[in-house]
């Protein structure tokens, strides 16, 4: 492994390089130019969602081959050893230039289902799967949850039934980003219904385009459909794609929802940015409640800031991250309901029709979309509990 540059040494690199690859994005002060879309889940069709996912893989692509993805992999993989927050070092720089948005698919393929892998896959799906996945080749969603389950991921239904060095697998999913552009879904699946809920599930990892697999999207109230139903009519799975021991499946699980709420501690902070500048720009005096709210909101981006710090102290120094990856999940939810507050009251009655003005009805897609993540990656209520039981030591509620 090449020596670790110091942080100033690399954020400079990474600036250097980006210049000869893409434009830097509009000058700051130019407000009122450009996309206003602040959308939480994007109002997409089919077709669109699939043009804009070929033009990030094409941008992935480029990063990974010339030395600046999968920054803190092995050099095994296509990376460079670097440090985990070397990569939100790159990505503060990368903000700077006009590069495709990564839309849900692409950090839960490289962020939640490759390191998943690098933990519990053998040595032949290491060498199958992840460069692939590091490059984007080959993108994946989760296939978790489900309508009977709610919350208690444990609980789930979808069954897989061995059949010799196959896996039958039948079930529904739901609530599923990026179904309809990704070449695999990781499936919670229960393989053994007679002993304790968490023991008796096995991870898998499904084609999308295998026989028995069936996407329905689901109609947003905003009218596009980012999320999918997934129908697993007995699909047959290799036990090669099995990921982890068989009954194993709950602690499995557990890796990738720990890095997706790791990942979610920086959910909303761009939204949280742009409607501050919204107060900067408003074409008028704020009143002293606007102001109030602007100043809140501002701190509470600070302090979203630093647990994210946290949270990166606490992989590099080779510890799992718990409370740390709860109360980020909780601050980040937060922050997403502040910016709603604060935009309604500045806007006002621009929210209710579309006058056709920039920067102002295109917040609704914010307002319509940030509740949702009260519930993505583990609601409230249970982070609420991790905390409880895992830092308080509160003991469970008993069950009447």
């Amino acid at each position: 492994m090449s020596a670790i540059p110091e942080p100033e040494e690399f954020r400079a690199q990474a600036r250097k390089w980006l210049a000869t690859v893409a434009r830097p994005r509009t000058a700051d002060g130019e407000w009122g130019s450009g996309s206003d879309s602040v959308a939480v889940f994007e109002n997409w069709t089919e077709e669109q969602e699939r043009e804009h996912t070929a033009r990030t893989q094409e941008w992935e692509r480029t990063r990974y081959d010339q030395g600046w993805g999968a920054l803190n992999w092995q050099e095994t993989y296509g990376g460079r050893g670097l440090p985990a927050y070397y990569e939100q070092l790159y990505r503060t720089e990368e903000a700077a230039f006009d590069v495709p948005h990564r839309t849900e698919v692409f950090p839960v393929t490289q962020q939640l289902v490759a390191p998943a892998i690098g933990i519990w896959g053998t040595e032949e799906q290491k060498e199958r799967w992840l460069r692939p996945m590091l490059r984007t080749d080959e993108l994946a969603c989760q296939l978790f949850s489900e309508t009977e389950a709610g919350s208690d991921l444990a609980a789930v239904r979808t069954k897989a039934v061995r059949d010799g060095d196959h896996w039958v697998l039948t079930g529904h999913k739901v609530w599923t980003s990026g179904a309809r552009v990704a070449t695999w879904g990781v499936a919670v699946c229960r393989t053994d219904p007679d002993v304790r809920k968490h023991a008796g599930i096995t991870v898998f990892l499904v084609r999308m385009d295998a026989p028995g697999v069936t996407v329905r999207p689901i109609q947003q109230m905003t009218g596009g459909t980012s999320f999918n139903e997934v129908y697993l009519d007995g699909v047959v799975v290799p036990d090669t794609d099995r990921l982890g021991p068989v009954g194993e499946g709950w602690r499995v699980t557990l890796s990738v929802l720990a890095a997706e709420r790791l990942d979610s501690g920086n959910l909303g902070l761009d939204n949280a940015d742009r409607a501050l500048e919204l107060a900067a720009n408003l074409p008028r005096p704020l009143t002293g409640s606007e102001q109030q709210r602007a100043a809140d909101l501002h701190i509470r981006t600070l302090v979203q800031r630093l647990i994210g710090l946290r949270v990166t102290a606490a992989l590099v120094a080779g510890r799992e991250p718990g409370a740390e990856a709860s109360v980020g999940k909780l601050y980040a939810t937060e922050t997403m309901r502040r910016t709603s507050d604060l935009v309604s009251e500045l806007l006002g009655p621009s929210l209710a029709a579309d006058t056709g003005e920039w920067g102002t009805y295109a917040w609704t897609e914010h307002l319509l979309g940030a509740p949702g993540y009260s519930i993505a990656g583990g609601t409230d209520e249970i982070q609420h509990n991790i905390l409880a039981e895992r830092v308080l030591g509160l003991p469970k509620e008993p069950v009447r």
